[in-house]
C-alpha cells in the first residue's frame, strides 16, 4: 500500500534491540515521521500510577482510558505526548513506567483505545511506527516491516549503560532480571504478543552499530520506494 511513495514502514523487536535509537535516526534521514507507539503505553502506564491504578485493575484502566485524552503533536519531526493536555513526553522514561506499562499493555481496553489513535497517525503513510505489535497488528498491511532483535546479555548491557547515561542508580542483574520479565510478558500475553511476522525483515543488531543498522534499512527502503515509484 503506497502512499504517493510515503510508505508505512513498522519496526517491531523487544525491548533494548535498538529499536527506538534507530528508527527515530531512520525517520530524520528520510524524512518521516517516527511514532514512538511503546510512549503511548507509558503515557496510560504514568497517569495509571499517578491515580494508583494497579496493572490487574482492568475496571479502573478501562475507566482511565474513557477519561484520559491523549494527543501526538509533532515537534521538529519527533512526536510529543500530551495527555490531557499536559506533556508527558520525558515523564514516562523511566524504567519502572516501562515495566508498568509493559503490564497494562496487556489489558484489552488499553490496546482498543490507543488502536485507532496509532492508525490515524499513519493513515497518509510517510511514518515509521516502532513497537511491539506494529507489522502483526496495528499495520499488518505495512509496505515495510523490520524485526529487531540482538542476544540477551547485549540488550541488557545497553539498557544498564543507558539508565547509567541518564543518572539513574542501576544494577546489572536488577537490569537483567527486570529485561527478562519484560520479555516473557511481551511474548506471552495473550492481546497482541510479541512475535515476528512472517513477511518481516529481521535484522540482527547485537554486533552493529546504530549507523550500520540504519543503513542496511534505509537501502531497503530507498530500493522499496524506487520499484513503486
Amino acid at each position: 500500500m503506497i502512499h504517493e511513495n510515503k510508505l508505512i514502514i513498522t519496526v517491531d523487536g523487544p525491548a533494548a534491540a535498538g529499536k527506538s535509537t534507530v528508527s527515530k535516526v531512520l525517520s530524520q534521514r528520510i524524512s518521516y515521521i517516527y511514532l514512538d507507539t511503546g510512549a503511548l503505553y507509558r503515557a496510560f502506564a504514568y497517569k495509571a500510577s499517578g491515580y494508583g491504578i494497579l496493572p490487574d485493575d482492568e475496571r479502573n484502566l478501562s475507566e482511565l482510558c474513557e477519561k484520559m485524552r491523549v494527543s501526538l503533536m509533532r515537534i521538529d519531526g519527533d512526536m510529543s505526548i500530551l495527555v490531557n493536555g499536559e506533556d508527558v513526553t520525558q515523564k514516562i522514561r523511566t524504567e519502572q513506567i516501562g515495566f508498568l506499562a509493559s503490564k497494562i499493555s496487556a489489558v484489552p481496553a488499553v490496546r482498543k483505545a490507543l488502536l485507532s489513535l496509532q492508525r490515524e497517525a499513519g493513515e497518509k503513510g510517510g511514518i515509521i511506527a516502532e513497537g511491539r505489535d506494529m507489522g502483526t497488528v496495528v499495520f499488518p498491511y505495512a509496505d515495510l516491516k523490520f524485526f529487531l532483535d540482538a542476544d540477551v546479555r547485549e540488550r541488557v548491557q545497553r539498557r544498564y549503560l543507558e539508565m547509567l547515561e541518564k543518572g539513574d542508580n542501576a544494577d546489572f542483574e536488577e537490569v537483567r532480571m527486570s529485561l527478562i520479565q519484560r520479555d516473557q510478558q511481551d511474548m506471552s500475553r495473550e492481546i497482541s504478543p510479541l512475535r515476528q511476522t512472517d513477511d518481516s525483515i529481521f535484522i540482527d543488531t547485537t554486533t552493529l552499530s546504530v549507523e550500520e543498522v540504519v543503513e542496511t534499512m534505509a537501502g531497503i527502503i530507498e530500493k522499496a520506494i524506487k520499484n513503486n515509484e
